[in-house]
């Protein structure tokens, strides 16, 4: 008879070793507070993204505008956790000065715009590839500015974005293919 090892097994055999040495399991990230309330006038939370937001219209960015926090800073990460890669960023912006309670069509000339996951810097519009994605536009409230200059890779941005954050906002919204 062949055995057969389910998934975890392995892991699990050796975090119980590890305790038994006096050596802990590796932490779960540690999740941001929430607190920060995101709205855009275009569309409320889990409503559907008009056209003109998309590939389908002129791909505008939304007025994305969120509550008063005393933050050093603010971040604004808009992904799609639908895409079949795994995350597409859409738009990510850093470095947002302490005051500023909204970001659309222009960017405060002190904050810095990562690359998003089509390699360019800015925002590129929803555009599914097939069925219904969700799409996540959340603002973090920063302990500090990351520091980052503009273009950084996405995943820099949003390494250095969870490693500041102090407390974030979602909205979600649909667009479908």
């Amino acid at each position: 008879m062949e055995s057969v090892i389910r998934p975890g097994a392995l892991l699990a055999v050796a975090l119980g070793l590890l305790a038994g040495c006096g050596a802990s399991p590796p932490a779960e990230p540690t999740p941001v507070p929430t607190g920060l309330m995101v709205e855009t006038s275009a569309f409320g939370d889990g409503e559907t993204i008009p056209p003109a937001f998309t590939c389908k219209g002129a791909g505008y960015r939304p007025t994305v505008s969120w509550t008063r926090s005393t933050a050093k800073a603010f971040a604004l990460v808009v992904d799609d956790p639908d895409a079949p890669e795994g995350d597409f960023y859409h738009w990510i912006v850093l470095d947002l000065p302490t005051g500023t309670t909204s970001v659309g069509a222009t960017v405060p000339a002190s904050a810095h715009q990562a690359k998003n996951s089509s390699g360019a810097v800015g925002w590129t519009p929803p555009c599914p590839p097939s069925g219904t994605h969700h799409y996540r536009f959340t603002v973090y409230a920063l302990s500090a500015p990351t520091g980052l200059a503009a273009g950084a890779s996405p995943q820099q941005a949003v390494d250095a974005i969870q490693a500041k954050a102090t407390e974030q906002g979602v909205l979600t919204a649909l667009a479908s293919h």
